[in-house]
């Protein structure tokens, strides 16, 4: 196969999905298989979760199928008998799935994710789940936590250039995006999803013109509607005054000068140099726009010291979620051919048995407190979070356009309590099993101790 091909997904996976799925087929295992995705415990710091990625999981669920290729490869390995590989020819995922939608908050242990299919196909999909929702919901969080840190002020992604990958690259244009920021520097993402896209020049781009001022010129002339002038290349403040040199050139022209950069330096001081600079010469309409090293933990810090900026380029540390780098994700069966089941590993022990997540609010509409319960469980005064979004594995309804999806967050996130949205984090949002719940989990952990166990 040639390295211009696009890749497989089917056997982007981890090998004992397809492992366990052989055994499966030997031991004639086709019997419905319940599976819920959660988040054990939160990174630092971090008191809830935005949901993101499902749109890329169902696109992923409908294509689902072995290629010639790969099943070739497979037969490479001599790990597989031929008549399994012929199986998995012509296997295709026709399970159901509901989910919380993407946009809406959610909290620890909470199912973000249940996938009900024949145990082999809920199996071998395992590794794409998680690969699919633990970044988008990683990245969205963290987008949504910098918006937090700078209230009014507009944010941009700008972390292309140091992402883990390409394709998580495009990942967290969207998964910001759906977490608040206004649009992405990534040109590919605007056009697979629809995103704004941003951009200014680079220190080349200065440093390639005998002089600063005709680099500023230069870019008015080829962009009059869209002028952006990095202003720190060699001094910011001297950069700051030919930039209003140009926004004067531009102003008799019948143009305007958008917007300064700033990139480096003392974000509060020069903020606070500049914004006087062009108030004094009578531009107080240009904006300031910085970028450099920022999260919600800089943004706040400067914003704090009385830094002046109107917007901000967030890259590398949102596009690796720098202070925390991964959620503590899990995949786990819950029921097999009607029968819960349930995980008792120390520290890992599983919530047994299909699930709903009802949301309890104020008066006032704001969250009050989240229970865990049985799917059908009828929880007075509460909303159901998981939603039906796949069925014989097809779509339900199409996928919410970006922007209805950040209007959903938007929302949800002015009724999430401000307690909870602090930076250094704090006492966890309350998330309760129902007694029903409850009930079923002593009862499966009392039939494994007396199967597995010999107790009493």
């Amino acid at each position: 196969m040639g390295t211009d091909q696009p890749h497989s997904r089917e056997i982007m996976t981890d090998l004992y999905e397809l492992t366990m799925a052989a055994s499966y087929f030997e031991q004639d295992m086709y019997a419905p298989a319940t599976f819920s995705l959660m988040v054990r415990e939160y990174p630092s710091k971090r008191s809830y979760q935005v949901c993101a990625g499902l749109a890329p999981l169902l696109d992923y669920l409908e294509s689902f199928h072995f290629r010639p290729d790969d099943l070739e490869y497979l037969e490479q390995t001599s790990l597989f008998p031929d008549r399994f590989l012929q199986f998995l020819e012509t296997l295709r995922f026709t399970g159901e799935v509901r989910a919380i939608p993407e946009g809406r908050i959610a909290f620890c242990d909470e199912p973000l994710v249940e996938i009900t299919a024949p145990v082999m196909q809920a199996q071998l999909v395992e590794t794409f789940v998680i690969n699919s929702i633990n970044l988008p919901t990683l990245v969205a969080t963290k987008a949504s936590r910098c918006l937090h840190a700078a209230g009014e002020r507009r944010l941009v992604d700008f972390s292309l250039r140091r992402t883990h990958g390409m394709h998580a690259g495009l990942m967290v244009a969207r998964s910001s995006f759906i977490g608040g920021f206004i649009g992405t520097s990534n040109v590919q993402a605007g056009k697979m999803y629809g995103l704004p896209i941003h951009g200014t020049m680079a220190h080349s781009y200065v440093e390639s013109f005998d002089r600063e001022i005709d680099s500023f010129r230069a870019f008015a002339k080829s962009f009059p509607d869209n002028t952006v002038l990095l202003i720190d290349t060699y001094d910011t403040l001297a950069g700051a005054r030919k930039a209003v040199t140009v926004a004067g050139e531009m102003r008799q022209a019948g143009e305007s000068l958008r917007a300064v950069r700033l990139d480096s330096g003392d974000m509060v001081q020069l903020s606070q140099q500049v914004r006087k600079i062009f108030n004094d010469s009578g531009f107080p309409e240009v904006r300031i726009f910085a970028s450099g090293g920022f999260d919600e933990f800089k943004i706040q810090k400067i914003l704090t010291a009385g830094a002046n900026i109107d917007a901000f380029g967030v890259g590398t540390r949102m596009g690796v979620s720098a202070d925390a780098p991964y959620l503590n994700m899990a995949y786990k069966m819950v029921m097999y051919n009607g029968r819960p089941v349930m995980k008792l590993s120390s520290g890992k022990i599983s919530l047994a048995g299909p699930k709903q997540v009802f949301r309890q609010r104020t008066k006032d509409g704001f969250f009050k407190r989240d229970l865990i319960g049985l799917l059908d469980d009828d929880i007075a005064d509460s909303e159901s979070l998981l939603m039906p979004v796949m069925k014989d594995g097809k779509r339900l309804l199409p996928s919410e356009p970006l922007p209805k999806i950040q209007e959903l967050f938007r929302k949800e996130f002015a009724l999430l309590p401000e307690t909870y949205k602090d930076l250094e984090g704090n006492p966890n949002y309350p998330v309760e099993i129902t007694p029903r719940l409850q009930a079923l989990q002593d009862q499966v952990r009392k039939e494994i101790g007396e199967k597995e166990l010999g107790l009493d």
